[in-house]
């Protein structure tokens, strides 16, 4: 008679293990999903570069949310997805491309004569002629580019025509073509630095997930 109760109690104490072995299983196919979703945005946040928008800053903002929300199911005291020291290199990958979206820019403005003003209406109408073209023009991608460029050419023109009196609509021309190339290379030179941190970020979140269930089905 002695031996049931312990028979009992070892039943009770293996499915108590496997019913916490099956949601620790759980929370690693969410992390899994989880980090799967932030990919997968993280993949469009780098096409907002394309379109002058700070999509390489979305993607960061969009790792520390998988963080975040992480933390609604993960055991308390668990380290995150995303070690601290990979957020600080997409950091300065971001601020890397913009500097050289600046540099890129102002070069090419100042290549074509550009003033101040001129590049200032290139940046101004550069944001609002990606906003424009996301309208008039329902292309993914597509319409807010060709907004943006024809938006800082634009910008550039005004900007010239209002830096001195006795500008003319002629002479705006190659500063105007200055500002437009200059956002185009801005953007080319942006666009790898938003890969870069998309890929390192992607390639950090997925690391724990995958090699948990990498490791749970070798055994």
């Amino acid at each position: 008679m002695g031996e049931i109760p312990m028979r009992l109690h070892e039943t009770r104490s293996d499915v108590t293990s496997r019913l916490q072995n099956r949601k620790e299983d759980f929370m690693v196919w969410l992390d899994l999903i989880a980090v799967l979703i932030f990919i997968i945005l993280g993949a469009g946040s780098i096409s907002l570069v394309l379109i002058g928008l700070p999509g390489t800053w979305l993607l960061i903002g969009l790792a520390v949310g998988l963080e975040f929300i992480q933390r609604l199911w993960a055991p308390s005291g668990s380290e995150w997805l995303i070690p601290w020291w990979v957020f600080i290199i997409a950091v300065v990958v971001a601020i890397v491309g913009e500097v050289l979206e600046f540099l890129a820019g102002a070069l090419g403005a100042k290549k074509g004569g550009a003033s101040k003003r001129g590049m200032v209406g290139s940046l101004i109408g550069g944001l609002i002629g990606t906003v424009a073209g996301t309208i008039l023009i329902p292309i993914p991608i597509i319409g807010s580019l060709i907004g943006a460029i024809a938006g800082c050419g634009a910008g550039a023109v005004a900007g010239e025509l209002t830096a001195k009196g006795d500008v003319q609509l002629k002479d705006t021309i190659k500063p105007a073509a200055g500002a437009v190339v200059g956002r185009i290379l801005g953007t080319l030179a942006k666009v790898p630095c938003a890969g870069i941190a998309w890929v390192v970020l992607g390639a950090a979140a997925l690391h724990e997930p995958l090699s948990t269930i990498f490791s749970a089905s070798m055994k």
